[in-house]
């Protein structure tokens, strides 16, 4: 199989398709209650499993007791934000596989490159809609 050919596979192996979702567990960390409605609404239409979390340490904690196959991770949270817990993530074997999409306000040049730089999957800016969250997610996770 030449590289094009096993490139192709690879992405169609990772494609999402909507029957796909079904298996699909999200943990969603975000200190902003409308974010987290709008995720898990759009995700919990598509069949998925969500858990939520306010914030870093919150979401560390259900980790415990998960292996989600998403998380969707604010930046911007008190007590613990989204690059302290990406950093703990990080240090996690358990977790190395997991794909971990940060969600942000911050769309200033230069932050999206920042965000991926550090690691992260994928980024979505905020405000996100429910009719277009799961397409973004699979837009990342397809390129990724």
């Amino acid at each position: 199989m030449n590289d094009d050919n096993k490139y192709q596979a690879d992405r169609e192996r990772r494609r999402v398709t909507r029957e796909q979702l079904d298996d699909w567990l999200v943990l969603i960390v975000d200190d902003q209650l409308d974010n987290l409605l709008v995720a898990e609404t759009a995700l919990k239409f598509h069949g998925v499993k969500t858990y939520r979390a306010a914030n870093g340490i919150q979401a560390l904690r259900i980790l415990e007791d998960i292996q989600p196959t998403l998380i969707l991770l604010d930046l911007s949270m008190p007590e613990m934000d989204g690059w302290e817990m990406f950093e703990v993530l990080k240090t996690r074997p358990e977790m190395q596989d997991i794909p971990v999409i940060a969600l942000t306000a911050h769309v200033m040049q230069g932050d999206k490159e920042r965000v991926l730089a550090a690691g992260f999957t994928g980024y979505i800016s905020k405000p996100f809609s429910v009719a277009m969250i799961v397409e973004e997610i699979k837009n990342i996770l397809d390129n990724s």
